[in-house]
């Protein structure tokens, strides 16, 4: 079961890869839902493995997996209307935040780390003149979003600290890619500087989704094996 699992993750990770760097050529739509729902069928099937292997950390895979849905959502939105995908990514973040707090229970300080995040970021979006979100509106959106994705990666953030595990570390790298993808994403959108940034969100995204969902299996994992080095 354990090997079957990690090559069929090693799979969709070669096929996440494929897509994005075909998405990133050839673009369209069909192509980016298609990668978006690789990385959230991932997370199914990650899922019911983890239901099968008996986890402990059921509560973490269930609602790990509603937030990779609506990041699934969010990212498929997108292209029709921006701040509706802006809003299911955000969505996504609450639960991916929820999730980790399954991980490590919430304490106060994982609040600090994501304003460390937020405050740099907040003035990014709010001072750098590169910046033409069209109105206030958007700009509000953008702050927003910046917010909860921040608290998300501080949450992270604070869990490894408290925590030194690999599982820890793989949730923390997909989140700070996640988190990057979007920096990249919002200069690709709103500055319109150069088309390097579009390609950094798209080589980003992915991998911080396919990290995202293969967390709900290395968690699984280490779960197993630390219950059985305790028998």
């Amino acid at each position: 079961m354990k090997k079957s699992a990690l090559i069929i993750n090693g799979l969709f990770l070669l096929a996440i890869l494929i897509l994005d760097i075909c998405y990133i050529i050839f673009d369209g739509i069909v192509l980016k839902s298609i990668a978006s729902l690789c990385f959230f069928a991932l997370g199914v099937i990650n899922l019911i493995m983890a239901i099968k292997m008996k986890t402990n950390k059921l509560k973490f895979s269930i609602l790990l997996l509603v937030g990779l849905f609506f990041a699934m959502m969010g990212d498929i939105i997108l292209e029709i209307h921006f701040i509706s995908g802006a809003v299911f990514f955000a969505i996504g973040h609450i639960f991916f935040f929820i999730s980790f707090c399954f991980i490590q229970r919430f304490k106060w300080i994982d609040l600090a780390y994501g304003l460390i995040i937020f405050v740099p970021s907040c003035l990014v979006i709010t001072l750098l003149p590169c910046f033409d979100f069209g109105g206030v509106l958007m700009e509000v959106v953008a702050v927003v979003y910046a917010l909860i994705i921040s608290l998300m990666v501080g949450k992270a953030i604070s869990n490894l600290i408290r925590n030194y595990t690999n599982a820890n570390l793989i949730i923390l790298i997909g989140s700070i890619l996640f988190f990057f993808s979007d920096l990249m994403l919002l200069f690709n959108v709103f500055a319109d500087i150069s088309s390097a940034f579009g390609v950094l969100c798209l080589i980003t995204y992915y991998p911080a989704e396919f990290l995202l969902a293969f967390s709900i299996l290395y968690s699984t994992l280490r779960s197993i094996k630390y219950e059985d080095s305790k028998e």
